[in-house]
C-alpha cells in the first residue's frame, strides 16, 4: 500500500508540475492531450476546411475541442463536422456531436454510422485506451483489440486518400498492426509527440493516403 501511495504521490507531483497541464488550464483546454494532437496535426497539415472528423475515445474532449477550434479558425463558413464517441460521459462542446457508448458494441457502431448520414470521413482520430489493470498480458491485448476496431471503422468509413491517426502501445501485436496499416495507406509514420510522457509506451501511428485497394 505504501508503494502505491508513493507512486500516486509522485504522479500527482509530476502532473501538477507538467508544463502541458499548466498550459491546458491557462488556455481552457480540457486536457493536455490537445497538445499531442496539435503537434501531430501541425507537422503534417492534416486539417483542411470543411472536413468531417471522427474522434474515437474522445472523453474528456481535449482532441475534439482542439479540432473544433482549428476547423473554425481555418474557415468559419465551412465548419465541417466533428463527431466524438466515448464509453465515458463527456460534457457538451459547442459544434461537436457526441455519441455516448462502448465502441466495442455493434449497436453503438451502428449509431455512429447512422449519424454520419452516409458522409465519407476525411480524418479518423483514435486516442482510445482500455482501463489499465497493470498486467501487460491483459492490457496489451485489450489495447490491440480497440486498435483493430478503429482500423475496421476507418476501412469502412474513411474516404479514399483520407488519414487515420491512432494511439498505440508498443508490445505484442504492435509490429503486425503497423504492417496492416502499410497495406492500407500510402504513407505510415510512427511519432511520439513532445507532450507524450517519456516513460509511457504510447506512440502515435499516422496513416495517410488511404488506398482504393489494399496492397
Amino acid at each position: 500500500m505504501a508503494t502505491r501511495s508513493k507512486s500516486s504521490h509522485r504522479w500527482l507531483q509530476e502532473h501538477f508540475s507538467d508544463p502541458y497541464v499548466k498550459k491546458a488550464q491557462a488556455e481552457g483546454m480540457r486536457s493536455r492531450a490537445a497538445y499531442k494532437l496539435e503537434e501531430l496535426v501541425a507537422r503534417d497539415r492534416l486539417l483542411k476546411p470543411g472536413m468531417v472528423v471522427v474522434d474515437l475515445g474522445a472523453a474528456p474532449g481535449g482532441w475534439s475541442q482542439w479540432v473544433r477550434q482549428e476547423l473554425d479558425r481555418l474557415d468559419a463558413k465551412h465548419p465541417g463536422r466533428v463527431v466524438a464517441l466515448d464509453i465515458l460521459e463527456m460534457p457538451a462542446l459547442a459544434g461537436v456531436e457526441f455519441l455516448h457508448g462502448d465502441f466495442r458494441e455493434d449497436a453503438v457502431l451502428s449509431n455512429l454510422e447512422t449519424s454520419l448520414h452516409g458522409q465519407p470521413v476525411d480524418l479518423v482520430l483514435s486516442d482510445m485506451a482500455p482501463n489499465k489493470s497493470g498486467v501487460d498480458a491483459v492490457d496489451q491485448p485489450r489495447a490491440m483489440h480497440l486498435a483493430e476496431l478503429a482500423m475496421d471503422f476507418a476501412d469502412r468509413h474513411l474516404r479514399i486518400d483520407g488519414a487515420f491517426l491512432i494511439k498505440l502501445f508498443q508490445g505484442v501485436g504492435f509490429d503486425e498492426y503497423v504492417r496492416e496499416l502499410r497495406r492500407r495507406y500510402a504513407k505510415v509514420v510512427i511519432r511520439k509527440p513532445a507532450a507524450s510522457r517519456k516513460r509511457s509506451p504510447e506512440v502515435y501511428a499516422l496513416a495517410q493516403g488511404k488506398l482504393a485497394q489494399m496492397k
